[in-house]
């Protein structure tokens, strides 16, 4: 097992790399372009000069790339291009908030799948038809209208929730949930309709299994044999899907947070994106690869716990 995780963590690890090389390389190789882009057209040839040497744009492309990457190993991530924040800073205060949705929907979207498709692999029937109607509508409902929905409903007409803003759990907790409650609403529909399909077809050829009725003639309930045997030997493909479903919410939870005005990581990705904040841009890509090899990392080491033949594959 140790042998199998130290494998994932070097392949995280060369993720990290790669994705930090090219990230710097598309966004770092305009060079004295970036400062023109900074100070406006309407800048002379000595002010784009002086900008592009002030920001270090004026020396080579990999003496720069190595400067960042050992400030950033050493957890400095430069300050903005425009406010003077540092980077580290920026994205701390903000990746509760994006955090707070991710995995909000994340818990949600595998509590209410497992109920939904282990109950329609042993029950079928009209159950199993309204989960199939669940997944389609799941699908096919874009979640930004559905959060533009939920506003108009629950928080303009019938004011049970906040339209917009964040409380930060530490602050209070019923605070934070009702500012969290329609935001995480609005993304955990297409969550649910993923994952609820794989567990149930997951579920179902797991109980065509020999074994399965096997520990059913001796008599064990079954409560035990679905809850004990065939969730841990079904779970592979759909701990696979929710991993999938968390990186997705990562991006996804862009135009929610938008939607909302909640100050999350992606709101702050977006204004520096626009206004050309190459080090806010870098800091928010390289945290986000972060949390993906973290999950990743995660899902294989339940995965081989679970299966032993995914640490032997």
């Amino acid at each position: 097992m140790l042998k199998f995780v130290l494998k994932r963590v070097g392949s995280g690890v060369v993720l990290l790399f790669v994705i930090s090389c090219l990230t710097y390389s598309f966004l770092m190789l305009s060079g004295p372009g970036i400062a023109r882009t900074i100070l406006g057209q309407r800048a002379t040839e000595e002010q784009v000069a002086l900008k592009a040497t002030e920001l270090g744009l004026d020396r080579p492309f990999f003496e720069r790339f190595l400067g960042w990457l050992t400030d950033a190993l050493q957890g400095d991530l430069g300050r903005s291009w425009f406010s003077g924040e540092v980077v580290s800073s920026a994205i701390a205060t903000r990746l509760p908030v994006t955090l707070s949705l991710v995995i909000g929907t994340t818990i949600v979207a595998a509590v209410v799948s497992v109920v939904l498709g282990v109950a329609a692999a042993v029950r079928r029937g009209w159950l199993d038809r309204v989960l199939q109607v669940v997944i389609v509508l799941g699908f096919a409902l874009p979640g930004f209208w559905l959060a533009l929905m939920l506003v108009r409903f629950f928080a303009i007409d019938l004011r049970l929730f906040p339209a917009t803003g964040f409380v930060p759990i530490t602050t209070s907790f019923p605070g934070w949930l009702s500012t969290v409650t329609l935001p995480i609403t609005a993304l955990v529909i297409g969550g649910i309709a993923g994952i609820a399909q794989q567990v149930r077809s997951s579920v179902i050829g797991t109980l065509r299994q020999d074994y399965v009725r096997t520990l059913y003639s001796r008599g064990l309930s079954p409560v035990r044999v679905i809850g004990k045997h065939v969730l841990r030997n079904a779970s592979g493909p759909a701990l696979t899907v929710l991993a999938l479903q968390f990186v997705g919410l990562l991006g996804g939870a862009v135009i929610v947070e938008q939607i909302f005005a909640l100050p999350g990581l992606g709101l702050l990705a977006v204004t520096a994106t626009t206004r050309g904040d190459i080090p806010i841009v870098m800091g928010v890509v390289v945290v986000t690869a972060v949390l993906v090899v973290i999950v990743n990392l995660t899902m294989d080491i339940l995965n081989g716990w679970l299966n032993p033949k995914a640490r032997i594959a």
